[in-house]
This record gives structure tokens, sequence and C-alpha cells, in this order.
């Protein structure tokens, strides 16, 4: 189970340590994917956005940039930014925390970057107090669903379209089981965002 938006009552549980919005009184919004480099899935995206000159933040798992370094590449010559996601989309409520912290410094050796998703949006207590220091550790305001098999397309749209506010962290997916979603939603979704004079940036001053 999970909510398009996290009740404001679960976010104090970890402090000041997670981000969760930007504070800002502009129309600012900030587009990020997770689990990227993979070309059949991120290079449509890296199209759909140059299509509307919109700039965005990769979280990429450093095993797909290993892979696939060359697209990776392109992401930051494009313009946009990346950031640490472990080296193998570890869970990090299943995962022990020397384990975890080491995985990440893994990734960080190819995804030169302060900012840290973690994977499912799952990390214990342990793990962020070793982290906490180093990176700025990113959450989400609107989580799509675009990794749902059982969300129609349109549903996932309309969830982006109707909890959208400025601020907004917005999650979606640079994978192969997203792609047919993230072909029919981005697009739409990036032409009503911009039609409401939102702006898109990067977590890059966060």
């Amino acid at each position: 189970m999970y909510l398009a938006t996290v009740p404001d009552l679960l976010k104090p549980l970890f402090g000041n340590d997670l981000l969760w919005k930007v504070e800002s009184e502009e129309p600012d919004i900030y587009l990020t994917f997770d689990d990227g480099p993979v070309y059949e899935a991120t290079v449509p995206i890296l199209k759909i956005l140059e299509q509307f000159n919109v700039k965005a933040t990769f979280f990429c798992v450093g095993e797909n940039v290993f892979n696939n370094h060359d697209l990776y590449l392109d992401i930051l010559q494009r313009g946009h930014l990346t950031g640490n996601h472990t080296y193998n989309h570890l869970n990090g409520w299943k995962t022990p925390e020397k384990v975890y912290s080491d995985n990440v410094k893994l990734c960080s050796d190819l995804v030169n970057s302060s900012l840290f998703r973690p994977p499912y949006g799952r990390i214990s207590r342990s793990q962020l107090f070793a982290l906490k220091n180093h990176y700025t550790i990113v959450m989400w305001t609107l989580l799509a669903g675009d990794f749902d098999a059982k969300l129609q397309k349109e549903k996932c749209l309309e969830r982006l379209i109707t909890n959208l506010k400025p601020g907004s962290i917005i999650v979606l997916h640079d994978n192969l089981k997203t792609r047919e979603m993230i072909n029919f939603v981005l697009p739409r979704f990036l032409e009503h965002a911009l039609g409401k004079s939102y702006k898109f940036r990067t977590l890059t001053l966060i």
C-alpha cells in the first residue's frame, strides 16, 4: 500500500533529517526520477523533457550507471542533476546499516552528488544517522504510482495534477516496468503544469 502524498503527521518522526518538500513562495516544483539509467526507459524520458525544455533530478542506481555510463553522462550533459540511489537498489528496512552505508559509498564512486534517496523510501534510523552528515536525504511530496501495474494511466496522471502544489518534490521512475505509463503520463503532466505557470527546478540549491 502507498499514498500519493505523505501525511504531515508522519514527517516529524525523523525530525528535519529528511527533505519532503521545498519551501518556496514561487510556483517551483521538482521533478525526480528513480532507478535508472536504463536505455529503454531513460532515453524516451530525456526526449520528452527536451521537448518541453524541462530539467529534472535523476536518482541513479550505481549498478545501472556502471552498465550504462554513456547514458549517465548524457543525463548530465543535458543539464539534469543526479543523486545517489544506492548501488544495488537496497531496501533499507531489510539491510544492516554497515552493508547499506557501504553500498551507498559504492554508488558515490560513480555518482558524484550530495543528494541521496533511499529506494522504496525505506531507511532506518541508524542508516539515517550514518548518512545525514554527508547527504541531503530526499524523500517526496507526491508519489505518482507509475510503478503500480494495477493503476490506470489516467488515474496516475490525475494523481499528479490533483495533488500538485508549489514546492512539490515529485517521484517518477525510469525503469523497464514504468515505460508505458511514463510515455503516457509525462508529456501530459508537463503540459498541464507548464500551462498552470509552474516552473520545473532541479534540486541544485538544496
